[in-house]
């Protein structure tokens, strides 16, 4: 996002339940934002619980992997950064994380598959699941550190460069090379 990558500081962010929504879905452009953002990225479903889970076991616990849209109010995150508050009213909102349906586990392996998202048919973000910051034995070893992890939840795994904003008529398309991809409309506001 156009800042320098720390690999000494992971953070996290939480989403309600209300905040997933499934591919092909049309939503409304969201209240309280002028700068809507579109975030392609891996999901991990977890399978089994967790925690305090050593990076050698860490794949033991996942169901499966799923395309995913990380769909942002960049203004209301900027608001929360430049105040130290936190990123709720930027990222934790109804209908903001797009998941494809999810592939099981034993039918993909995450290695230097493309990630791709475009909109509108212009590719805007590209790179490569072996690119990720982090791994994701790492992501889920740091987290079972700090919370029990239970089979359902879902992890969002970084994007890639090219973020940006999305405006209502807009269409996303989002592929991860052997998953299935991801589509959203953006509607009017509501």
């Amino acid at each position: 996002m156009g800042h320098e990558v720390d690999r000494e500081a992971p953070f996290y962010f939480t989403k309600t339940p209300s905040a997933t929504v499934l591919t092909g879905a049309t939503i409304p452009y969201p209240p309280g934002t002028n700068d809507y953002h579109h975030e392609m990225e891996l999901v991990v479903a977890i399978g089994r619980p967790a925690f305090r889970i050593s990076k050698e076991d860490a794949m033991s616990v996942v169901y499966g992997y799923a395309c995913g849209l990380d769909m942002t109010r960049r203004d209301r995150q900027q608001d929360g950064k430049d105040k130290r508050r936190p990123w709720d009213l930027g990222k934790d909102f109804e209908q903001s994380a797009v998941i494809s349906p999810i592939t099981e586990a034993k039918d993909f392996t995450v290695g230097t598959q493309k990630i791709e998202m475009s909109v509108n048919g212009t590719v805007k973000q590209v790179a490569t699941l072996d690119e990720l910051i982090w791994s994701i034995p790492e992501i889920i070893n740091h987290l079972s550190g700090y919370y029990h992890l239970e089979p359902g939840d879902l992890i969002y795994t970084g994007t890639p460069s090219g973020v940006g904003a999305v405006v209502a008529g807009d269409h996303i398309h989002g592929t991860i090379d052997g998953l299935t991809a991801i589509d959203l409309t953006l509607g009017a506001a509501e």
